[in-house]
């Protein structure tokens, strides 16, 4: 019953009662976003959704213009703390998670939800396992288990396992408890990017 229906019922309300917050981010950011170097103030990528169904994700921009999508060999994508794509606000919304913020609008499209696991990139499909697959069984979050744990500190695939764990696992009070310890983990600023051992990523397109 939480799975299918309270769940979702859920999202559209504290997406509801988020909504004119975020509004107020969005007044705050956005000229701060275009003023910098006179780009778009969103991000569009698409991802992976539910059963695999592609959706567009949004995002506020957090990189320069025309920056290299650089990516690590297992198809996810390259961060760190000193990655010189960023822009200045760029790199205090990544830190924050504020960068993540526009996705309330994906929670009332239906494209995602409040607690799930993180979209992929539609091109990191191939790389996953057989059961790598569960984890497009449910819609994808702008929070999950793994971020609030483990944020970035983590391989991509031991990331997965984690999303797995909690597909098996979703209730309410796991939810619940996902919500404050993602709280404590961005205020901490814990985890927000990956150790990068050398030789890991390569160049391919554009991303912010």
């Amino acid at each position: 019953m939480y799975k299918r229906f309270i769940k979702r019922i859920l999202d559209i309300i504290f997406s509801l009662i988020a909504f004119p917050f975020w509004l107020i981010i969005l007044l705050i950011l956005a000229p701060i976003i275009y003023l910098e170097d006179k780009g778009p103030v969103f991000y569009k990528s698409i991802r992976l959704g539910k059963n695999g169904k592609p959706f567009t994700m949004y995002k506020f921009r957090s990189m320069k213009m025309n920056a290299p999508d650089i990516r690590n060999l297992d198809g996810s994508t390259y961060n760190s703390d000193d990655d010189p794509r960023l822009t200045k606000i760029g790199r205090l919304m990544r830190k924050t998670s504020l960068d993540e913020t526009p996705q309330f609008i994906n929670i009332l499209l239906g494209d995602m939800s409040l607690i799930g696991p993180r979209p992929d990139l539609v091109e990191q499909r191939m790389f996953y396992d057989k059961n790598d697959e569960r984890k497009l069984e449910v819609r994808p979050g702008i929070t999950g288990y793994n971020q609030a744990y483990y944020r970035n500190a983590v391989p991509w695939k031991q990331r997965i396992q984690h999303d797995i764990y909690y597909i098996d696992n979703m209730s309410f009070w796991l939810d619940l408890k996902i919500i404050f310890k993602t709280v404590i983990s961005v205020l901490k600023h814990k985890n927000v990017y990956m150790e990068q051992k050398e030789n890991n990523s390569l160049v391919a397109g554009n991303d912010n």
